[in-house]
């Protein structure tokens, strides 16, 4: 009786459950993880955690075999001093021994179990040895079991086993037998009895009705008899005497159910009422939590092999199988690692470690219990790692309870571990698909992580600044550049175990995410800016980089898959995009232009607007367009289009050369040529000579009948002044329009890039031919139709003086200012050329088809020069050659008359 008086002493003065909750560990603590076993609604945490203690302590009081020690010690101390060192289960699976605070260093000799009443109630009576604690005590303190719950639960189990000697726990219901055995007047008050009581009841309908072994028909009599004496008990404490009728029908209902049997059941000599799932996995979870020091949670106690092998006894009143136990205590050590806030990696190294023995039992196990537990727990461990690593950038890259590349392997290993095992067993799974599971899945870790990285790198950038989408992309190619950069030194070495080619797979995950957004951003882009010029080229070297490493990483890897890899990276074709926004923004230049050119021909009037612009506004408003495209171009900072250069010339002087068509669209000189009359020798005076001047010159018409010298002496015949009509005026500004497109050709040439050749030559030799056009139909009007008045009398009216030739070309200056309206340039341009050649050409007609004798060389001569001389006034440099070019053609009209003189055209001289 001395010991079962220590050990009421040790009862008395151990310490109650600290109540702090900061030293609680609860269910309600990994609610971050979740039940991965379900849950039974009619009871709570704190429920199951008592229930498990009474199963415990139940199976562990049955097996002493009923004797008094026994029964006061509950079970045997640890035989002789184990430190942490000596624990078998701390070493398979890799814990350290536990660490001594500075309190207990002097106590670092003895065995960890090893704890004696000074510890829990103060100091110890003088003169008494300290005792140590036995497993169950520990087993107590661990369950936070209150010692007065305790000792109550200790003296109903002695009254139950009362001549029982031998009775196994598993035929025991208990929860019945507490209920017979325990009254009210062991309770503080009525209330606390009654919540005991209806507590028990629950438990019952627990294991019985809701979450039975067996299958059950809930229109079963015993489930009827059973739920009207539990709505008795939920309205008050029902009667437990033997005598009473409400315990009788209890007892006879719970018999009813608890020793059914079925296929499989193994006979009728053991109840089934805490066998079933999940409360019977619920309740063994609660007692292996027990391993775990409540005062340090990350701890495992010492005493973790005898407190298992304690717990192991409750097997066969849960139902619970070694492959069941596996499952639950690789759990046990997740969840705890889980709800300790990932700060111990021993614990995850621990369920990793029992992992090993789960996926050797789940290729042999069927059990349909056992498949639920295993699927619930590995499912939940698989859930929640991977919730870490698809997003294992912003989980580990600042480190979680130590080295983050450490804590990431563990929790890598524990995912695919878990996860392969689930694989496994899907009978339907094929072959190949399991054998690259790990890489498969490691693979899908990587580009999910690295997306969203990169969605935070992307969200973070467009909320800092001003938000422009360039500086932004620009930004953000730099980041994702940096973002591979620390895959590569941090993680890859770690997620190479598993995967051959994890730089590679990151690389070509942030190229495609930098591509979907680069692609938006172009898709919203119409013209090429230096913005977007920015934003390509730094897409184009965050590219090369992902190239580079794609490629090193691809090539140390013998995996035909990892070198696949490399060709899922798609180009961003930047060259390519460039080229096109290139091509689009030509082409709705060349509409622009098109437009201008199209409006010309429609509105076009050949009236300039000022003086000092004597040429077409067409003509202006299509150079301006021109230029500016021209200047546009050269600004943009892209290499690329050098090699579309010679493409923007080609549209631009296509556009030129159709506008230079349109503006020598102004008829043909042998319009104003008159018609020879045949060749007679009939003289002045005669009707045919009449005849056709009135048909040459209806507007001009000679007073009739006066001799060749009237007017001229005695100044009776007046000649008018010729004036220049609108038509020929038109042409003028036509040829000033071709002048102007010609000079500004070369302009353009100039400003556009620096070629080895010279560009636009077909635009410049069209300008030439049609100013050449041009000016020949001007002079021809000029001559033949304005002037013929003028020439007519000057020329062919008897006695008219040589000296009046000057005054005859007066039509046929050019202005003496630059602002003229109507004249060509005032310049020796190629169109002033042009047009005083046709002038030298129309007056050779003149002189060669009407002669006159009086008008000799000279007189020819000094009317060339006289036009020469007005138009290149100011210039001596180029009055000698255009001077001479007159002179060389008024010999040309001398020998023409000479050569002419035989057949004379009327009018002929008199006879």
């Amino acid at each position: 009786m001395g010991r079962h008086q220590r050990s009421g002493s040790l009862s008395v003065t151990s310490s109650a459950t600290p109540s702090s909750d900061a030293t609680e560990l609860d269910f309600a603590a990994a609610a971050d993880v979740g039940c991965p076993f379900g849950r039974v609604d009619a009871l709570g945490p704190v429920e199951l955690r008592e229930t498990a203690y009474e199963i415990f302590f139940m199976s562990c009081r049955s097996s002493s075999g009923g004797n008094t020690a026994g029964a006061a010690e509950v079970s045997s101390p640890v035989a002789g001093p184990r430190g942490g060192g000596g624990s078998r289960v701390k070493k398979a699976l890799g814990l350290k021994a536990r660490r001594l605070s500075s309190s207990s260093a002097a106590m670092v000799a003895q065995p960890m179990m090893v704890r004696t009443l000074s510890q829990t109630s103060g100091p110890a009576s003088p003169g008494r040895g300290r005792r140590p604690m036995t497993s169950a005590e520990i087993m107590r303190q661990q369950m936070r079991v209150t010692e007065q719950s305790d000792a109550r639960l200790r003296r109903t189990l002695m009254r139950a086993v009362v001549g029982q000697v031998g009775r196994r726990p598993d035929t025991i219901v208990l929860p019945l037998e507490l209920l017979r055995q325990l009254k009210p007047a062991e309770f503080a008050d009525g209330e606390e009895y009654h919540q005991w009581q209806f507590r028990q009841v629950k438990l019952l309908e627990a294991g019985l009705i809701l979450h039975p072994s067996l299958p059950l028909d809930r229109l079963n009599s015993a489930v009827l008899r059973f739920r009207e004496v539990m709505r008795a008990t939920e309205i008050r404490a029902i009667d437990t005497a033997k005598s009473s009728d409400a315990m009788r029908t209890l007892t006879s209902a719970v018999h009813a159910l608890a020793w059914r049997s079925g296929v499989g059941s193994g006979g009728g000599d053991a109840c089934h009422w805490a066998d079933g799932y999940p409360l019977n996995v619920l309740l063994y979870a609660s007692l292996l939590h027990a391993i775990f020091d409540h005062r340090d949670c990350t701890v495992v106690l010492d005493e973790v092999d005898e407190l298992l092998d304690l717990i192991r006894k409750t097997w066969p009143t849960l139902g619970v199988t070694r492959p069941v136990h596996n499952v639950c205590l690789a759990w046990a050590f997740f969840q705890q690692y889980v709800v300790t806030g990932q700060v111990e990696p021993e614990l995850a190294a621990a369920a990793l470690a029992v992992l090993a023995d789960v996926a050797a039992d789940a290729r042999g196990t069927r059990d349909a219990v056992y498949g639920k537990a295993l699927l619930g727990a590995l499912g939940a461990m698989q859930e929640w790692s991977e919730k870490r690593l698809l997003d294992y950038h912003d989980s580990y890259e600042k480190g979680i309870g130590g080295a983050p590349t450490e804590v990431m392997e563990i929790l890598l290993s524990i995912s695919l571990a878990a996860g392969k095992i689930i694989a496994d067993r899907d009978a339907a799974a094929d072959a190949d698909d399991a054998a690259n599971f790990a890489g498969d899945r490691v693979d899908y870790y990587i580009r999910c992580s690295m997306k969203n990285a990169f969605t935070k790198i992307l969200e973070s950038g467009m909320g800092d600044g001003d938000g422009e989408p360039g500086v932004v992309l620009t930004q953000l190619a730099r980041d994702t550049e940096e973002l591979a950069v620390v895959e590569r030194r941090s993680f890859s070495p770690v997620l190479r175990r598993w995967h051959p080619a994890p730089v590679a797979v990151a690389a070509v995950t942030l190229h495609g995410c930098y591509g979907v957004v680069l692609r938006q951003y172009l898709g919203k882009v119409t013209i090429l800016t230096e913005e977007l010029v920015r934003v390509l080229q730094s897409a184009s070297r965050m590219e090369k980089a992902m190239a580079q490493m794609t490629a090193e990483d691809a090539a140390d890897c013998r995996d035909d898959r990892a070198k696949a890899i490399v060709g899922d990276m798609e180009p961003y074709e930047v060259d390519s995009v460039v080229m096109g926004l290139l091509k689009v923004w030509m082409d709705d230049r060349f509409k622009i232009t098109m437009d201008c050119l199209a409006r010309a021909k429609e509105t076009e009037s050949w009236i300039p607007k000022s003086k000092d612009e004597p040429f077409a506004g067409s003509a202006m408003e299509m150079m301006k367009l021109a230029k500016y495209t021209v200047e546009e171009f050269s600004e943009i900072p892209a290499s690329a289009k050098d090699e579309v250069v010679q493409d923007l010339v080609d549209g631009l002087e296509a556009i030129f050369q159709e506008y230079i068509s349109f503006v020598a669209s102004c008829g043909a000189k042998q319009n104003y040529l008159p018609p020879l009359p045949p060749l007679t020798r009939c003289n002045q005076d005669s009707g045919f000579f009449k005849l056709w001047r009135k048909t040459v010159l209806p507007s001009c018409q000679a007073p009739e009948g006066g001799p060749r010298g009237v007017g001229v002496g005695g100044g009776s015949h007046h000649v008018p002044r010729p004036s220049i009509s609108r038509g020929t005026q038109r042409l003028y500004v036509r040829l000033n329009t071709l002048e102007y497109v010609l000079t500004h050709l070369h302009a353009i040439d100039k400003s556009l890039v620096a070629a080895p050749s010279p560009r636009f030559d077909g635009a410049r030799a069209a300008a030439k031919s049609a100013i050449a056009r041009v000016a020949e139909v001007a002079a021809f009007r000029l001559v033949f139709l304005d002037s013929r008045h003028s020439f007519y009398h000057g020329l062919y009216l008897r006695g008219s003086p040589p000296s009046h030739s000057t005054s005859l070309c007066s039509p046929l200056y050019p202005p003496s200012t630059p602002s003229s309206l109507h004249a060509p340039p005032p310049s020796p341009t190629t169109a002033a050329v042009r047009y005083l050649r046709s002038i030298s050409n129309a007056s050779w007609f003149f002189h060669v088809a009407i002669p006159r004798q009086p008008f000799g060389p000279c007189h020819v001569r000094r009317l060339l020069t006289a036009i020469s001389r007005k138009v290149v006034d100011g210039r001596p440099e180029a009055r000698r050659p255009l001077r001479g070019d007159m002179e060389v053609g008024g010999e040309r009209a001398w020998r023409g008359r000479r050569q002419a003189r035989p057949l004379r055209p009327a009018p002929p001289s008199s006879v």
